[in-house]
């Protein structure tokens, strides 16, 4: 089954963009995802193709019509009616790796990007429309998130990334950030790779592994460890659930 993207923008020449090369411009290549951007101008009714309007209340900027997306969007929805729509905006949940991960597994996803200071509230009260953040800061408009989550969902498709746990042991997947990582060579400007990880033995590379993205956990991301804290016993993402099955 193909993953399938279908992408809601004023600028479809966005996509693929980087989704293009790497991993997922041969995936998309390969046919294990399909990428759909739609040009919101053509749901359009006026001979000006108007997709924004000045702001009720007044205002700064522009707000985007609910008229003009709800077409858009049901036109996606006739398309893709098991996809769920998602709107890439600063309001909207968190991203998480757990949500990520959801989203990979399923069939596809439609994601409305916005633009201007955003978009007429009714939209969401008229379509079952998730709201979708990936940080506390603003973009110039939706596109440059939709990437990003795209990014995260086609890397977890089956046959992208090669070994099927290749996934699994990285930031996130645990509740933890990662641990570090080493290379030759093994001295580099008077450092060394720590004499742990040239031992040999797994069981103590194991551990200091979980050491280490424990305490860098902790200590960078507060909010991670008082989580982790209160879940250890399975994996915020459903990584390990997922290998366990398998």
């Amino acid at each position: 089954m193909t993953f399938a993207a279908t992408i809601l923008t004023l600028y479809p020449e966005m996509f693929p963009g980087p989704l293009g090369v790497s991993l997922a411009g041969r995936a998309l290549a390969e046919g294990k995802w399909a990428c759909d951007p739609v040009q919101i101008r053509n749901f359009a009714t006026d001979k000006h193709r108007s997709v924004d309007d000045t702001p009720a209340g007044g205002g700064a900027g522009m707000v985007m019509r609910a008229d003009v997306l709800a077409r858009a969007v049901d036109h996606a929805l006739e398309r893709q009616p098991n996809a769920p729509i998602l709107a890439m905006s600063p309001r909207g949940a968190p991203l998480t790796q757990q949500r990520v991960r959801q989203l990979a597994d399923g069939a596809g996803v439609t994601i409305l990007c916005g633009r201007f200071e955003g978009i007429d509230e009714r939209l969401f009260e008229a379509r079952p429309i998730e709201l979708v953040s990936i940080g506390d800061y603003i973009l110039s408009g939706g596109e440059m998130a939709a990437l990003t989550l795209l990014d995260a969902c086609i890397r977890l498709l089956p046959g992208v990334m090669g070994a099927p746990d290749s996934g699994d042991d990285e930031s996130f997947e645990t509740g933890l950030l990662e641990y570090p990582h080493y290379t030759r060579p093994a001295e580099w400007e008077g450092r060394t790779i720590p004499e742990v990880l040239r031992s040999g033995d797994h069981a103590r590379i194991s551990a200091w592994r979980k050491s280490m993205a424990e305490t860098d956990t902790r200590l960078r991301r507060p909010d991670l460890w008082e989580r982790h804290e209160g879940a250890r016993v399975q994996s915020p993402s459903g990584a390990r659930r997922q290998k366990k099955e398998r």
